[in-house]
């Protein structure tokens, strides 16, 4: 074959590579949405102070509390599962990056071969002698001792954006970590104040009892004096008997709680320690919304999405690169003789090579096709869960906004019906005593001051539970 013919055999191909390089379907990618209202509601008032900029153990001043997140930081299933995810993002980094480098191996060979005396090789090996006056033999050995090298030239930055994907995934699962980091002290939170408000409407309960079993021994006297009835003692007994086993409905709610606490502490069952005083009594923190684009730095879930969507970009660029030629160089070199001891022999006994090659697919393509557009709508799909997230963020912050500002409103009402409420109770009881009051009148006053004490309490749990829940949508909680 003449030179001209092999320049017109390359000219060909070349051609082939790039008609084929530049043959990509047109994709049409969507550029995300990062603009948020000014305020989480229709004031015109900005305040830039974010409750979020706060470290969770200042937020939270309960001791016990600190104690049990500081535990559940250290024994946490769950939390321990993410930091291994962690773990093996990093490793991921360093897969790509050593795609990056020329792969060198390490080659010790062994081997033999004898070929038919009647081939072109067979006959030219009995022609020539592999020594002077020694014939080659016709069972050949082969000892061989080299290095080869493979190396892709990333002239596409195909390897480089593999390598920054691999990076911001990287990014996502610390954020991932701090988003459960986040979830997992505001649900220790809320548990700790549940199982506070329990012990508190235990209290009240236990209270109760005693004030009805006052009540009913009045009623009995009543009836020895013929003042009251059977059935007045029977629906005050009743009462009693209902208000104990509400009792036992609570102790098993609070055996619940604690258990739950101790499940996020990676524990087995063990008393939790609290301080349920004075916890109606209790204010919440007050808490600085800041203003919604602040949510895009705060929330770990919004950044870990932002990351993800970074990382789907590059990988769109990844598959695109698949189309173009493939610069791939390989190299061998080493030392090659029939006999060990004939590997001293230099030059002889060395061999080398070096070849680059241009490698680009030209027909059926379909599986390149099929992973460059799948790229492309996991592109998408992460700007959609993106815009999700910021919009998730910003409802669950203004939720909370009103709820606990009805909150407030509702816990004030519930004092006040509450204090009524025991003056009435008071009264009641005097009223039976005096016969200007029947029986049914004190047992209602009785069980709706103790419906209100059991809600006031309930009311209360709810504030407390607002301000973690808008403190950890606002993005605290991690820091």
């Amino acid at each position: 074959m003449n030179n001209k013919r092999i320049k017109q055999i390359a000219l060909l191909l070349s051609a082939l590579l790039i008609f084929n390089s530049c043959k990509i379907p047109k994709i049409v990618q969507r550029t995300e949405n990062k603009i948020t209202p000014n305020s989480y509601n229709s004031s015109n008032n900005i305040d830039t102070v974010n409750t979020a900029d706060i470290s969770w153990r200042t937020f939270f001043t309960d001791s016990n509390l600190v104690r049990l997140i500081d535990t559940a930081l250290v024994n946490n299933q769950e939390l321990m599962i993410t930091l291994q995810e962690i773990e093996i993002s990093k490793n991921e980094i360093r897969s790509k990056k050593g795609a990056l480098l020329p792969f060198v191996t390490g080659n010790l060979g062994i081997g033999g071969e004898k070929v038919g005396r009647y081939t072109s090789k067979g006959a030219s090996d009995a022609a020539h002698d592999i020594a002077p006056d020694k014939e080659i033999p016709e069972f050949l050995p082969d000892f061989k001792l080299g290095l080869a090298m493979d190396w892709e030239i990333d002239i596409w930055k195909k390897l480089r954006n593999a390598k920054k994907a691999a990076v911001k995934r990287y990014l996502a699962s610390v954020e991932g970590k701090n988003f459960v980091l986040s979830n997992l002290i505001a649900e220790i939170a809320k548990s700790y104040y549940e199982l506070v408000a329990l012990d508190n409407q235990l209290e009240a309960v236990r209270q109760n009892i005693q004030i009805q079993t006052k009540a009913l021994d009045v009623v009995k006297i009543l009836k020895d004096a013929a003042r009251a009835n059977e059935l007045g003692v029977q629906k005050f007994e009743a009462e009693v008997y209902g208000t104990k086993s509400k009792e036992y409905e609570i102790l098993q709610e609070i055996k619940a709680t604690e258990n739950r606490i101790n499940r996020l502490l990676g524990r087995f069952p063990q008393p939790i320690v609290r301080n349920s005083e004075n916890f109606t009594k209790m204010l919440p923190p007050i808490v600085h919304t800041g203003i919604p684009a602040q949510l895009l730095a705060n929330r770990p879930d919004i950044k870990q999405a932002e990351l993800e969507l970074d990382a789907s970009k590059l990988d769109v660029k990844v598959a695109k690169a698949e189309f173009y030629p493939a610069l791939k160089i390989t190299a061998e070199i080493g030392i090659d003789a029939f006999r060990p001891s004939f590997w001293v022999k230099m030059p002889e006994s060395i061999f080398s090579s070096l070849a680059g090659s241009f490698l680009a697919p030209l027909f059926n393509r379909n599986a390149i096709m099929a992973e460059y557009l799948n790229a492309n709508a996991k592109q998408k799909q992460a700007v959609f869960n993106y815009e999700k997230c910021i919009i998730n963020g910003y409802y669950d912050v203004s939720t909370q906004i009103y709820n606990i500002d009805n909150l407030d409103k509702n816990y004030k009402l519930k004092s006040q019906q509450i204090n009524v409420l025991d003056s009435a109770v008071t009264t009641a009881n005097d009223l039976l005593q005096s016969s200007r009051a029947d029986y049914f009148e004190v047992l209602m006053t009785q069980r709706d001051v103790l419906e209100s004490k059991l809600e006031l309490i309930e009311t209360k749990k709810a504030q407390l539970n607002a301000v973690i829940e808008i403190y950890r949508s606002l993005g605290g909680g991690w820091k």
